[in-house]
């Protein structure tokens, strides 16, 4: 909960203490590729594919070249086990301060900010057996992390980027079917190829 409460606070205070000089608004949107990390090797894990879309919005500071982005986007995220797919969907609000590099056509740039997710559909555990042992996997309401991203910037109104997305918060425990305590967690690790039309 603290935790919660921590990335929500970060991520009103750095969007609050920006000047509004520069604000545009725009529609974001590309391919996830996601995993999870567990604590043990108990599963064998792979990559799902989801997209993810919604509004976003692109601050630049007096500053030249410095600036935040900050996005309210439906999200997929799982992983692929042995014998079940584990598939959520979030609304995720990300909040990256950005540089570009500011050329006349084209503006590379780098990103990177904290992020919070609350989960809004999927199921809410899933079983899967390993070696003969059957695990319980449950997955929590609320995600959070960091974003890595790298793009750029064409004709002024166009962004495509690749964001790497470290999920710090235990997105899931693991429990032993026939010992239900508390065994282990796993945490979201996803990649994104987006683009980004601003108005």
């Amino acid at each position: 909960m603290k935790t919660k409460w921590l990335f929500t606070a970060l991520l009103i205070s750095t969007a609050t203490i920006l000047n509004a000089q520069g604000l545009r608004f725009g529609v974001k949107g590309g391919l996830n590729v996601a995993d999870v990390k567990f604590s043990e090797d108990v599963f064998d894990t792979g990559n799902i594919t989801g997209f993810h879309l919604g509004p976003i919005m692109e601050i630049m500071t007096p500053v030249p070249g410095i600036g935040i982005d900050a996005a309210v986007l439906f999200t997929q995220k799982g992983t692929e086990l042995r014998y079940s797919t584990i598939r959520n969907n979030f609304i995720e609000v990300p909040v990256n301060l950005k540089w570009k590099l500011m050329l006349p056509l084209l503006k590379p740039y780098l990103a990177a900010g904290p992020y919070v997710g609350f989960r809004v559909a999927g199921d809410k555990s899933w079983s899967d057996t390993y070696d003969d042992i059957v695990r319980q996997i449950e997955s929590k309401d609320f995600c959070a992390g960091l974003n890595f991203a790298a793009g750029v910037e064409v004709l002024r109104s166009i962004q495509l980027g690749v964001n790497y997305n470290m999920g710090l918060t235990n997105n899931f425990n693991t429990f032993d079917v026939n010992h239900p305590i508390t065994s282990g967690h796993g945490r979201t690790r996803t990649w994104t190829i987006s683009a980004a039309l601003f108005f």
